[in-house]
């Protein structure tokens, strides 16, 4: 994860192998005989450590790439990586240029209008911020963290386009009548509201906090956790996590909103109950990190 210029990934990438999965027939007979022959465009934003990312050979990793390839070798497919812009990839899949979304989105109402999906994973979210500096938590409301006392030091909050987190800041700026008057959806204590900084990709938004650029990070809490122990600059960390986790969701893996993408979904889902069971849906989980985000259902919607 670069950065800046001076900033560095501090910590390396793990060599190691994928559990071991096997064809499993009951499940690969799930399978649309339109997916069976042709190679099936998996869709990721690689900028989104632990999750999918890039290392040093531009190879796709992360969590998300390794559960891929085990429900892959399950279900007897061919699926390649395609590294794509987070905001790009459900119009993609929509279109048809991409058969599958993997790439850490949360489960909304408002996604299954245009996609499948089938859940696979456990996420909040969190605020991380450059080390030496603060966010005022609040607890019982996570998101009025993000309002400010004075007018002329409005939080900035660095996101990146098309996330949950760019939908739920946008949401504190939520101004009434008289914008000027700072009447929004903050408390009367801290009347004005952030300002919502989106970038195309995750590193440019970690870059925006790094330079000071930004307040506030805003990330799907393992994403924020990797961000702060990874993070360094001549090895020092640069960035610390503001407050607990909070918003806990689902995460769902995409698919057409159209017969065979639903049919593809459910062969997905019956492929995640088969890698739980052999056990290899958590030594991927494990490898990364992430076991508390493990689900013991996967359900398609």
């Amino acid at each position: 994860m670069l950065l800046s210029s001076t900033v560095v990934a501090g910590a390396s990438v793990k060599s190691h192998s994928t559990p071991s999965a096997s064809l499993n027939a009951a499940a690969a007979k799930l399978v649309p005989n339109v997916y069976k022959a042709k190679t099936l465009q998996s869709a990721m934003d690689a900028s989104y450590a632990p999750d999918e990312f890039t290392d040093a050979n531009g190879k796709v990793i992360g969590f998300d790439a390794d559960l891929m390839k085990a429900l892959a070798t399950t279900l007897g497919l061919n699926v390649v990586n395609q590294n794509v812009t987070f905001d790009n990839i459900i119009p993609g899949i929509q279109s048809g240029q991409y058969d599958i979304g993997n790439s850490s989105f949360t489960d909304t109402t408002a996604r299954q209008k245009m996609v499948n999906f089938v859940h696979y994973f456990s996420a909040g979210e969190a605020y991380y911020v450059k080390k030496g500096t603060s966010l005022a938590f609040n607890a019982k409301s996570p998101l009025l963290s993000l309002c400010s006392t004075k007018s002329t030091n409005r939080v900035k909050v660095a996101v990146e386009a098309g996330t949950t987190e760019e939908s739920d800041a946008q949401s504190v700026v939520a101004y009434t009548a008289h914008p000027a008057t700072g009447k929004n959806s903050c408390s009367k204590t801290s009347p004005f509201a952030p300002v919502v900084d989106s970038f195309t990709t995750q590193d440019q938004a970690n870059t925006a906090l790094s330079s000071g650029q930004d307040t506030v990070g805003f990330l799907d809490s393992q994403v924020a956790a990797y961000v702060v122990a990874t993070a360094t600059v001549n090895g020092a960390k640069l960035f610390a996590l503001a407050g607990a986790p909070f918003f806990a969701a689902d995460y769902g893996m995409a698919f057409k909103k159209d017969a065979n993408g639903l049919a593809l979904a459910k062969a997905f889902a019956a492929a995640f109950v088969v890698i739980q069971k052999s056990g290899v849906y958590g030594a991927i989980l494990a490898h990364w990190g992430v076991t508390p985000g493990a689900l013991k259902t996967f359900k398609v919607d």
